[in-house]
């Protein structure tokens, strides 16, 4: 489990896909769905924003919102938005202001060598900006659906 876990979200100043600011203020008020993922267009990468989009509608049903953050460009992100049709904003963090705190960045394998990167990684935040759950190593699949029932869960 993640030592953030009942903690607020770590301080962050970003920029989203338009070029807006975005700070931990903006998840206060209702539940945040925050999923880091390591780039734009890749294949986990696209099959997770998919998925998020898919099944958007039943995530805001819970009265969350979902956004999703990697160190892509916004000019990366608009593409990859446009391509897939994404109906959410993606958070681009290119100097890991968020993702390092939030454990979503160092040591991992890939194709069977060690190096360090985004580690796709998902954070449920409460209305008053607390991390209430934390996925640290996510497997896309079926994956969504974990964060609807987790979601169901923690809202009673």
């Amino acid at each position: 489990m993640s030592p953030l876990l009942g903690s607020p979200i770590p301080a962050f100043t970003l920029q989203d896909d338009q070029g807006a600011t975005v700070t931990a203020q903006d998840f206060k008020g209702h539940w945040t769905v925050l999923y880091a993922y390591p780039k734009d267009s890749t294949p986990g990468c696209t099959t997770e924003a998919c998925d998020f989009r898919d099944n958007l509608a039943r995530v805001q049903s819970h009265g969350a919102q979902v956004y999703g953050i990697s160190r892509d460009s916004l000019k990366s992100h608009q593409n990859f938005i446009t391509k897939q049709k994404l109906p959410f904003h993606l958070l681009s963090d290119p100097d890991l202001t968020l993702l390092k705190p939030l454990g979503a960045f160092g040591k991992k394998m890939m194709y069977g060598k060690e190096m360090e990167g985004i580690i796709r990684s998902t954070f449920l935040i409460d209305p008053k900006g607390v991390i209430r759950h934390a996925w640290p190593k996510v497997s896309v699949k079926g994956h969504v659906q974990d964060v609807l029932d987790t979601l169901a869960k923690l809202k009673g």
